[in-house]
């Protein structure tokens, strides 16, 4: 079920791709930092369930509501003129390591526990 997800989501970026070939400067900061967040919420969700404490709620609403406070923060310092977005993506990048630090330590346990079956077999 969760490759029809990511399929159907594939294809939508594929089609949005094609109606969209080019994205407006005004909407530039808006969209990267949209990107950011969202990619922290995706890496967030592979952690946790790695963690085996994933939680589809969580994971919804933190997409949408990391995506929709970080174009606010956006916005209010372009109002500002203040770059507040670069606190954010401090924030979201930072988490983004530490979940990617999660997964590459799991994968990097699994490689090592089938190594070790390898050889004690032979």
């Amino acid at each position: 079920m969760t490759l029809i997800y990511i399929i159907v989501g594939c294809l939508l970026g594929v089609g949005i791709g094609f109606l969209i070939p080019t994205i407006p400067y005004s909407v530039s900061n808006y969209l990267a930092i949209a990107i950011v967040a969202s990619l922290d919420s995706v890496f967030g969700g592979i952690a946790s369930n790695i963690k085996k404490v994933f939680d589809i709620k969580v994971f919804i609403s933190g997409f949408f509501v990391n995506s929709i406070l970080a174009i606010l923060l956006t916005y209010l310092g372009q109002k500002l003129n203040v770059d507040i977005y670069l606190a954010a993506i401090i924030v979201f990048v930072g988490r983004m390591f530490n979940n990617l630090g999660i997964i590459r330590r799991y994968y990097l346990e699994k490689i090592d526990i089938k190594s070790d079956n390898k050889t004690t077999k032979d």
